[in-house]
């Protein structure tokens, strides 16, 4: 899709269809609405009156012009109530909108970049128009060969006062379009079956995303993996047939010798529980337990495009987890990296072992903080549901920064407690843990886990779990893969490059 910044009246564009806003509560149309009503003869204000057009968030009402203004359609969106208005209500009501009216067979599309949207900054309206409208207007269509119903969006044009800052305008779409084209490759390798994408593929598409926007790119293979004592990720790899892989991404945007800051992804393509198998029902969704590690590879592609002041190494472990005549058995001890050892006692508990040794790795390295992302466990689905990330840290101020930077993405974070007293059901009488502890409380036990391997170095884990796939279409999410967390990491790196 073509993006446009171009000065003018919304009201007199000539386009397959324009979008305008409309907030809760509001008894009659403001702004460009109220334009858009005059010319349409009060037909807006009818709807209004009758209750048809009420502001909701999520609600779009099409109106045929009827000849009465260039464009022959309208889309008027909800943004809900004025004061809660936000750069996120503006992208998931443009999400909305863009599927509507491709519905309808629009293919070029308009919105005018005003505060009419209740956000304050122009640059951030535009950036979201088009992330919304990527976002939202995004399908995988891989792997089915029947031609769409509908045909694709062409041209999106941001419409401007004649006197506007334009610079401000085009960095809010340059920053818009990379963090959702990002997003959206996520979504593509979290989408794909896992007989495409496995820990080779995962790792091939890391390097041709590093090739193209100058992210330097190592793979280690399983014979380096040895030599450095990765005995948690080489465990997990033991049931596949396919070779596990270590990626490692840097980025350097500074001076070499600030140091970097780490982001770290839980890469498993496929999950099957291993030899504590998990039941049949919803299996074919563990193709999706590598999205941590894909939100960071397409995280670190939109670093490398902005050109962001700041260093980031990106550290993706990734293996299947199946349980082959070779795999590892409950009651099997495995070292890691940094020399300390675990009990297995469910193989189902796997992404901790892989993600021990890679934040053993960002320790070694030096980096500071350290984010890592992972659909780790089923517990924090029970807790927060499908919208909300888990989010653990070792340092609030950290926490703070990071779920600040999910807000501005439209992405909801809830912190959770590392409650020290867990840590007794996670104590092995064979070794330094054990990789699972009771049934309650499971998301913190997995912190826990995870925490002997960051010691002091300041750190979040992530816990995707929920919010890694939606299970219907809603604003600028789409049924599938979320892509959740790219935008989060941006944001955070962008605000670390300001100094």
């Amino acid at each position: 899709m073509e993006f446009k910044v171009v000065p003018g009246d919304l009201t007199k564009l000539d386009t397959g269809a324009i979008i305008v806003c409309h907030f809760e509560g509001e008894a009659k149309p403001g702004g460009l609405l109220a334009r858009v009503d005059q010319a349409l003869g009060g037909e807006v204000s009818r709807l209004i009156a009758d209750g048809v057009i009420k502001g909701k968030p999520g609600e779009v009402n099409l109106i045929n012009t009827l000849g009465r203004l260039p464009a022959p359609r309208v889309a008027v969106v909800g943004l809900g109530k004025a004061a809660e208005a936000n750069a996120n209500r503006v992208r998931s009501a443009i999400g909305e909108a863009c599927r509507a009216l491709r519905r309808a067979g629009a293919r070029k599309l308009a919105a005018a970049v005003t505060r009419d949207w209740g956000v304050p900054k122009t640059e951030a309206v535009a950036q979201a128009m088009v992330e919304g409208s990527l976002l939202g207007l995004y399908a995988f269509r891989q792997h089915i060969t029947k031609p769409a119903e509908y045909k694709d969006v062409e041209e999106f044009r941001l419409v401007v006062p004649k006197r506007f800052q334009r610079q401000a305008i085009d960095d809010g779409v340059r920053v818009g379009r990379a963090v959702a084209e990002a997003t959206l490759m996520c979504r593509d390798m979290v989408n794909e079956p896992a007989n495409v994408l496995t820990p080779s593929e995962l790792a091939a598409r890391a390097k041709r995303m590093a090739d193209t926007h100058g992210v330097e790119c190592t793979i280690l293979e399983r014979e380096q993996m040895r030599e450095l004592g990765m005995g948690g990720l080489l465990g997990v790899s033991q049931g596949s047939v396919q070779p596990p892989k270590f990626i490692i991404l840097r980025y350097w945007g500074t001076g070499r010798k600030q140091t970097p800051i780490g982001f770290v992804g839980k890469g498993i393509t496929f999950d099957s529980g291993g030899i504590s198998l998990k039941q049949a029902e919803g299996m074919g969704d563990m193709k999706e337990d590598m999205a941590g590690g894909a939100a960071v590879i397409c995280a670190m592609r939109a670093v490398a495009e902005l050109k962001l002041k700041v260093n980031v190494l990106g550290l993706i472990p990734t293996t299947e987890n199946l349980p082959g005549g070779s795999a590892q058995r409950p009651g099997d001890i495995v070292k890691f990296m940094n020399g300390k050892t675990a009990e297995i006692i469910s193989t189902d508990a796997e992404g901790r072992l892989i993600l021990a040794d890679a934040l053993s790795y960002a320790r070694k390295e030096g980096v500071s903080p350290v984010i890592d992302l992972a659909t780790l466990t089923g517990a924090c689905m029970v807790a927060l549901g499908d919208l909300y990330t888990g989010a653990f840290s070792n340092k609030k101020e950290l926490l703070d920064e990071v779920v600040k930077a999910g807000e501005a993405a439209g992405e909801k974070y809830w912190p959770l407690p590392l409650v020290e007293e867990y840590k007794e059901q996670i104590k092995s009488d064979v070794a330094d843990q054990k990789n699972a502890g009771a049934r309650y409380g499971g998301a913190i036990t997995a912190a826990l886990f995870l925490a002997e391997f960051t010691e002091d170095t300041p750190w979040v884990h992530l816990d995707i779990a929920g919010p890694v796939r939606s299970d219907k279409d809603r604003g600028h999410l789409v049924k599938g893969a979320t892509g959740v967390g790219v935008r989060t990491l941006v944001n955070f790196a962008a605000e670390r490059a300001k100094g």
